[in-house]
């Protein structure tokens, strides 16, 4: 009987823990997702950086005169500080990705709490987002970001920049699901990012829709039925 208890306790605890996932990264109930459909408006964010892409993915930006928002990473910071001036100096808006690129549920409790905690503008006044690697989550992210005064912030559409495939297919298939109040997801990093970043801007813009910062989209809370239809994007129903 207790062999079985401890069975039945573990087997709970791993539900929980899997189902925190879950609801966070593919629900994501209560995260920042899209904005306003109708507003015209698009987000174009980056995560990883900065890279040695960086560069290329400023002048993209700067030739169709385009803001984006950057979710960075601690150790690229700080390997690459004159990057990260760059983007600043550019002014593109800068959010964090986290300490360690790792999925939430392989990061012991003290760990995520130095995860969460982190962002290149803690100084400055907020808001301040916060992009879980992978959108994953544990048990505790939604409440450590609450802790921290960290907004978790999510996406609509993948630009899937780490797929392999072509720009102009990325492109593409990216256009195709982007509707306005988009969150759409690409990575500092991939070779491909930038010729892709360039032919969604430009699909974008012929499509009469402006790509601005996540600021200026603005953000809106992920609700019942659009966590519902997030659910169904992420599993194929």
């Amino acid at each position: 009987m207790r062999q079985r208890g401890v069975a039945l306790g573990a087997a709970a605890l791993a539900g929980a823990v899997l189902g925190a996932d879950v609801l966070g990264r593919a629900v994501g109930w209560g995260a920042l997702g899209p904005g306003p459909r109708e507003s015209g408006r698009v987000a174009v964010t980056f995560d990883d950086g900065p890279s040695e892409r960086t560069p290329e993915l400023l002048a993209v930006l700067a030739r169709h005169g385009v803001k984006a928002t950057f979710f960075v990473t601690e150790p690229a910071c700080r390997a690459c500080p004159d990057l990260l001036r760059a983007l600043l100096d550019a002014g593109h808006q800068i959010e964090a990705h986290g300490r360690w690129h790792t999925h939430a549920l392989l990061l012991p409790p003290w760990r995520e709490w130095a995860q969460v905690r982190w962002h290149p503008r803690a100084q400055e006044g907020g808001p301040h987002l916060y992009r879980p690697p992978y959108g994953g989550h544990s048990p505790l992210t939604r409440l450590l970001a609450r802790l921290t005064r960290r907004q978790i912030a999510l996406w609509d559409i993948e630009g899937r920049d780490w797929t392999g495939q072509g720009a102009a297919t990325l492109a593409g298939q990216t256009l195709e699901r982007t509707r306005g109040g988009s969150v759409i997801l690409l990575h500092d990093g991939p070779a491909v990012t930038p010729a892709l970043l360039d032919a969604l801007l430009s699909g974008l813009g012929a499509r009469g829709l402006r790509a601005v910062t996540l600021n200026e989209l603005p953000m809106r809370r992920i609700g019942f039925r659009q966590g519902l239809g997030r659910l169904r994007a992420s599993y194929g129903g």
